[in-house]
C-alpha cells in the first residue's frame, strides 16, 4: 500500500434474540428535508442520523445519494461505516469475558499471550486490558512504523486472530513510550491488542464473537464487518478518499475501501443509522432494557473515565479532541448538554460517525457520512447538537 494510503489513516482513527430497542410504534419523525438542507450546505454526497429516547427511536433520516457522481439514493437500511465507534463494541465484548472470569480489567499481556510473544518487554508485557482500552498504555499513536505493521503482506498470508499476534511480535522488544496509566495516547494499536486477548481467551476470532455477542443479541441486521458495499453493487454509501487538493474519489470496494483487518477492534463495523441507534439506546438505557449483553455494573464500568485526554490541537476527525477518556468512549460536557455524556467519533478517512450518548437523560444521537474531513466534522457537530436539544427534554 502507498505511503499517501498510510498516511491518510492517520487521520482516521468507533445467538440471535428478538431486539429489545425497536422504532416507535408510530414511526419515528421524519428529519430527512433537514438532512438534505445540512447535505447540501456542507458538500456531502450522504447524510444520516437518528435519535433515541428511552429505547424508542423517535427521530430519523437519510438523505444525498451512495456515492457523488452516482444517483442511486441512500436509504434508512443503508449502511454506513462507523470507524472507531467500533472501539465501543470491542471494550463490551472484554465485559463480556470479565463477566464470564476468564478475563480481568487488570490482566496483562504477558499473561495472556506471553506465550504467543516469547522475548516481550517486561515492562510492555506488564500493560492491563483497561489501558489498551483507555489508551493508556505506552503505545503510541499511530506512526510510520505503525502504518508498515498494519500494512504488511501479512494481510494476504494470515487469518486475523494470527495476524494480530503477528502485530505484538514485531512491536514485543519495545518499552512502552510512555509510563502506562498516567498519559493518554490514542492507539488504535492498543485496542486491536485487546482484540487480540478477547480472542486468546474466547477461542473465536474477535469478528464471530461480534457477529454472535452483539450483532445478533441486538437485532443489528445490517451491521457487518469492513467495507459497507457489496463488491460489485453500489448497494451502500460508499466513502470518499480526499487528495491533496480535496477533490474526491468514491473508494467502493476492496481493501482501499477500508482500513486493513488487523486492526478491526479498533475500527471496521458499518450498520444503518437504525442500527446504530439501537445501540446507542441500549448504552444509554445503561444495560437496564435488554439484551443482556453484559450487567448494568460492567456497563458502568466501562463507561468510567479513566483519563484526561487534556486538550489535543488539531486533533483529526475521528479522533478525542478534548474531555476525559473511559474504556473507548470519549466522556465530556458541551456547552448544550445537561451534564457529561459519553460521545466518540469514527472515520476510515473516507467516512464520518458521531455518537452521543446521555445516560442520565436516556437519549442517544447518532449521525453518519460518507465523506471524510472538516465540513463532514462540523455538519456532523451541528446536527449531533441539533437533535439532542430537541429531545433531550423528552
Amino acid at each position: 500500500m502507498k505511503l499517501t494510503r498510510r498516511a491518510t489513516l492517520a487521520a482516521a482513527l468507533a445467538s440471535a434474540a428478538t431486539p429489545a430497542l425497536a422504532a416507535s410504534p408510530t414511526s419515528p419523525a421524519d428529519i430527512s428535508g433537514e438532512l438534505e438542507t445540512a447535505r447540501v450546505a456542507a458538500v456531502l454526497p450522504a447524510f444520516a442520523a437518528a435519535a433515541i429516547v428511552k429505547g424508542e427511536i423517535v427521530a430519523a433520516g437519510a438523505a444525498g445519494v451512495r456515492a457523488m457522481g452516482r444517483s442511486e439514493r441512500v436509504t434508512l437500511d443503508d449502511r454506513f461505516h462507523i470507524g472507531s465507534d467500533t472501539k465501543a463494541f470491542t471494550a463490551t465484548l472484554a465485559g463480556m469475558m470479565v463477566e464470564a472470569r476468564i478475563l480481568k480489567w487488570t490482566s496483562t499481556l504477558g499473561e495472556i499471550l506471553g506465550a504467543d510473544a516469547p522475548g516481550l518487554n517486561a515492562e510492555f508485557a506488564a500493560v492491563t486490558l483497561e489501558q489498551l482500552l483507555s489508551h493508556t498504555s505506552g503505545i503510541p499513536s499511530d506512526n510510520d512504523e505503525i502504518y508498515a505493521l498494519y500494512f504488511s503482506s501479512d494481510g494476504f498470508q494470515f487469518n486475523m486472530p494470527a495476524q494480530r499476534l503477528r502485530l505484538l511480535n514485531a512491536w514485543k522488544a519495545k518499552p512502552p513510550a510512555t509510563k502506562p496509566g498516567a498519559e493518554f495516547h490514542y492507539s488504535n494499536f492498543g485496542v486491536s491488542l485487546a482484540g487480540a486477548m478477547i480472542e486468546k481467551v474466547a477461542g473465536v476470532s474477535w469478528e464471530e464473537l461480534m457477529m454472535a455477542r452483539i450483532f445478533a443479541p441486538l437485532g443489528l441486521k445490517t451491521a457487518g464487518l469492513g467495507p459497507q458495499a457489496t463488491t460489485g453493487r453500489w448497494d451502500a454509501p460508499v466513502g470518499h478518499m480526499l487528495d491533496d487538493k480535496g477533490a474526491p474519489t468514491p473508494m467502493p470496494w476492496g481493501p482501499p475501501a477500508d482500513v486493513p483487518p488487523v486492526i478491526g477492534p479498533a475500527g471496521v463495523a458499518h450498520m444503518s443509522v437504525l442500527d446504530f441507534a439501537r445501540w446507542a439506546g441500549w448504552n444509554a438505557g445503561g444495560a437496564k432494557r435488554g439484551p443482556a449483553l453484559v450487567t448494568p455494573q460492567t456497563l458502568a464500568e466501562i463507561h468510567r473515565p479513566r483519563i484526561s485526554t487534556g486538550k489535543l490541537p488539531n486533533a483529526a476527525p475521528g479522533t478525542p479532541q478534548e474531555g476525559r477518556y473511559a474504556l473507548c468512549w470519549g466522556v465530556l460536557q458541551f456547552g448544550w448538554t445537561k451534564g457529561p455524556v459519553l460521545q466518540h467519533a469514527g472515520s476510515n478517512s473516507m467516512n464520518l460517525a458521531k455518537i452521543l450518548v446521555d445516560t442520565n437523560a436516556d437519549i442517544g444521537v447518532v449521525v453518519m457520512t460518507n465523506y471524510p474531513g472538516k465540513q463532514a466534522d462540523a455538519a456532523t457537530n451541528a446536527m449531533t447538537e441539533k437533535l439532542y436539544r430537541r429531545f433531550a427534554g423528552a
